[in-house]
């Protein structure tokens, strides 16, 4: 028996009168709002506006709950599509089970609807928001330590996780603690983005890459620890394979992106610095569409304002009037 360890919850779920309150679920919109919180202040830093973060969220969170969910039950299928299961279960999201791949990958998708719809350069907001992300999957792995899942191999080290659920093929020991693991390597993650973003002015989606490749090198050896079914690929676990990928495809765009366009946006917001409503007029929607994000496109967009019949620019206004 272990002197030191930390202790599972005897349960997962926590009763408002007649309202459940699971843990898993709290945890995760805990993060969410961490991470729109932070965006934000990251956001308006960069000169943005305040609620454009949480304005393109609305799309990126449900779609990365989606993604999230379609990963974790496309790639153990058997849980909820073998003999014996019951495929509604597939759809009990609050039960845990959500794959950061798919949740980064279709999130993606649904901030980059946002972010068009805005007229806001989909790579500043990407770098904007890439902290926040890290600090919310920080929250968000304390779900498992509530559901007593994904553990590590059995160890006596004084932090080891005290699993007491015999539920699910579980058997009552000492684990590695792989979500606290993972909590702490995501914090650091975190810390590292806002740092190197400060040092050398990432821009360009240059900090959400250095976030990807970071938390993929941590999950990796946090991976390898995991002692819950996983499908293999060449004796690896099938997420090692995923971080390994995705990790090389992130440095990658760091490199060529370092290369092709240095230094970052000066604009991220071209509605807001041409004095324009949220949202953007046409002109300056038509100059984003060209080259979203730069300070060419609020120019361009400047330009064609300035032409406008009845509008004067500031140096016809500086002209002295001709005597008639």
């Amino acid at each position: 028996m272990n002197l030191a360890y930390i202790p599972s919850p005897s349960h997962g779920v926590l009763y408002l009168g007649p309202i459940p309150l699971r843990g898993y679920a709290i945890c995760i919109i805990i993060g969410v709002f961490v991470a729109v919180w932070f965006g934000n202040k990251r956001w308006i830093a960069r000169g943005g506006q305040s609620g454009t973060v949480a304005d393109i969220a609305v799309w990126a969170v449900p779609f990365g709950l989606v993604g999230g969910r379609l990963y974790h039950v496309i790639t153990d299928y058997e849980l909820y599509f073998s003999e014996g299961r019951d495929w509604v279960d597939a759809f009990k999201v609050w039960e845990g089970g959500l794959g950061i791949w798919g949740a980064i990958a279709l999130g993606a998708l649904g901030a980059w609807i946002g972010a068009r719809r805005r007229g806001i350069p989909m790579p500043a907001y990407a770098d904007a928001v890439a902290p926040g992300i890290a600090f919310a999957q920080a929250i968000g792995r304390w779900g498992n330590w509530f559901n007593q899942e994904l553990y590590g191999h059995e160890t006596h080290v004084p932090w080891a996780l005290h699993i007491t659920s015999a539920e699910g093929g579980r058997v009552p020991g000492y684990y590695h603690p792989t979500f606290l693991y993972e909590s702490l390597w995501c914090v650091g993650v975190g810390l590292l983005v806002i740092w190197a973003d400060r040092r050398f002015k990432l821009g360009h989606g240059r900090a959400f890459a250095l976030y990807v490749a970071a938390y993929c090198a941590g999950r990796g050896w946090i991976e390898y620890l995991r002692v819950d079914d996983a499908h293999h690929i060449l004796g690896l676990r099938l997420n090692v394979w995923t971080a390994l990928i995705v990790f090389l495809l992130a440095v990658a765009y760091i490199v060529v992106s370092g290369k092709k366009r240095p230094g970052r946006e000066a604009v991220v917001e071209p509605a807001l610095a041409s004095g324009g409503p949220a949202g953007g007029t046409e002109a300056v929607a038509g100059g984003a569409e060209k080259n979203p994000g730069t300070t060419e496109a609020v120019a361009d967009a400047e330009e064609k304002r300035a032409g406008e019949p009845g509008e004067e620019s500031p140096e016809d206004e500086a002209k002295p009037a001709k005597k008639v």
